[in-house]
């Protein structure tokens, strides 16, 4: 069995913002040399997603699908958007001290409870069949990136990893 790995860096902006990254697995995958087993698309940043969904056609202004953008529609209904400090007890005080004085981080860059909360219902990774050294992701699937933390542009990276035979 054999097992690769790879990754690649998104410039996110400073709002919620989805990235389609099959091609990038796809070339990964395709450069392997696997023929079957299994892909896996995985973030390890903690209010970020990996989904895999249907591809649609027509964007909003920003240049969000429409379905992915219904998708975060739906969400902020259950998960309202962090707009002030209190409305989540997420980040207390111990917790904007710290990343102030361990990561140099500003106060205001901790309200993004609601991405960490999205994050944990949409998911971290997900895990494609490979058949015949393609994915198997149907006729319209597509392998989404999602960066749910809208408080300040970032560089964020998405691991790959296939295993297989």
């Amino acid at each position: 069995m054999t097992t690769k790995l790879h990754s690649i860096t998104i410039e996110t902006p400073a709002r919620q913002e989805f990235f389609d990254v099959t091609r990038e697995l796809e070339e990964f995958v395709s450069g392997t040399g696997v023929s079957d087993g299994i892909a896996v698309a995985y973030s390890q940043h903690t209010s970020c997603c990996v989904l895999l969904q249907e591809e649609s056609e027509d964007r909003t202004y920003y240049g969000t699908q429409l379905l992915l953008q219904d998708t975060l529609n739906v969400l902020a209904k259950i998960v309202p958007p962090t707009r002030h400090e209190g409305q989540y007890l997420h980040p207390g005080p111990i917790h904007i001290r710290n990343a102030a004085e361990l990561r140099g981080e500003l106060p205001e860059w901790g309200l993004n409870t609601d991405g960490h909360i999205m994050s944990s219902i949409l998911g971290r990774s997900e895990i494609i069949p490979v058949e015949s050294g393609r994915l198997v992701l149907g006729e319209f699937g597509r392998v989404y990136f999602g960066d749910l933390d809208s408080v300040r542009p970032r560089q964020r990276t998405v691991r790959f990893m296939v295993m297989g035979e």
